[in-house]
């Protein structure tokens, strides 16, 4: 079993309100709860996953974690977008009411992922309809490069950061 950080740069993202929505936030998808919420008026979100790799029975590359969702050979985490009560903030996600997701699907990393570290990946995150980008994201939209252990040297993950924008 591998250790392995998915990190998911957002930049372009579509604004706090957008269309029908306000107060709109993106983050992480854990079992069923959103986690690491970053407002969707931040110029840039920076999202880690968490996800162990291990080799199935049959010798294919498989992954497990909180943040993972599917089923063997079809996993894939999410980033969920949705609105947050007037008052309700990321620090406290009580509320939150899911309208679209983005699926990133496992099976699209390198094969060298199986092996552990850092996968890393960065698009915008707005529709051209000017809206929270959704669907199922592949390549060649998206591209995982693949480096080393993060900082810590666990390949452990977990957090979101922000940079201020709109």
């Amino acid at each position: 079993m591998a250790r392995l950080t998915l990190r998911i740069t957002g930049r372009e993202l579509p604004g706090a309100d957008c269309g029908e929505y306000h107060r709109v936030h993106v983050g992480t998808q854990r079992g069923r709860e959103p986690d690491q919420l970053v407002s969707a008026g931040a110029a840039e979100a920076v999202f880690e996953i968490p996800v162990e790799t291990f080799t199935a029975a049959d010798g294919t590359p498989d992954f497990r974690g909180p943040y993972v969702q599917g089923r063997r050979g079809a996993r894939f985490v999410y980033l969920t977008w949705g609105e947050l009560p007037p008052g309700g903030g990321p620090a406290a996600p009580d509320g939150f009411r899911m309208f679209r997701r983005a699926k990133f699907l496992l099976g699209d990393l390198p094969p060298e992922a199986a092996a552990g570290g850092v996968a890393e990946t960065s698009l915008g995150l707005t529709d051209p309809q000017g809206l929270p980008l959704c669907a199922a994201l592949r390549p060649p939209r998206i591209t995982w490069r693949l480096s080393g252990a993060d900082a810590d040297g666990q390949g452990g993950g977990g957090g979101a950061a922000a940079r201020a924008g709109r």
